[in-house]
């Protein structure tokens, strides 16, 4: 007797295996995608920006499911959200330096007078 799975004999032709189901349902993605959003409360999660780890561990406080960064990351990608960090700044800088320092300055080449070969000594 053959067995076939469940699309038949058509189904055993070269196809891309599913993978690995979810971690999170959709009910959680949906409170995820809220918490990164609306962004942490310093007081109450202890953090000013989310960092993945920082977001693994409220999935775990919340939701009692471990994730690692890694994964997170994947989850958060697939959501439609990117890792985005800002430029460091030093705290002493200031924005009239930055403007200063972006002047143009004059070429320190000029264009020689108009001397034909046969004139020079």
């Amino acid at each position: 007797m053959l067995r076939f799975n469940s699309d038949g004999p058509a189904g055993l032709a070269t196809r891309k295996a599913p993978g690995r189901a979810s971690i999170l349902n959709d009910e959680q993605r949906a409170r995820l995608a809220e918490v990164v959003e609306v962004g942490p409360i310093p007081a109450a999660h202890g953090v000013v920006r989310w960092r993945l780890a920082d977001l693994a561990q409220w999935v775990w406080d919340e939701f009692s499911v471990s994730v690692t960064r890694h994964t997170l990351g994947r989850e958060l990608r697939a959501m439609g959200y990117r890792k985005l960090s800002a430029r460091p700044r030093h705290r002493g800088q200031k924005s009239d330096d930055i403007a200063i320092f972006k002047k143009a300055s004059p070429p320190v080449w000029s264009k020689s007078a108009s001397v034909s070969r046969k004139e020079r000594p």
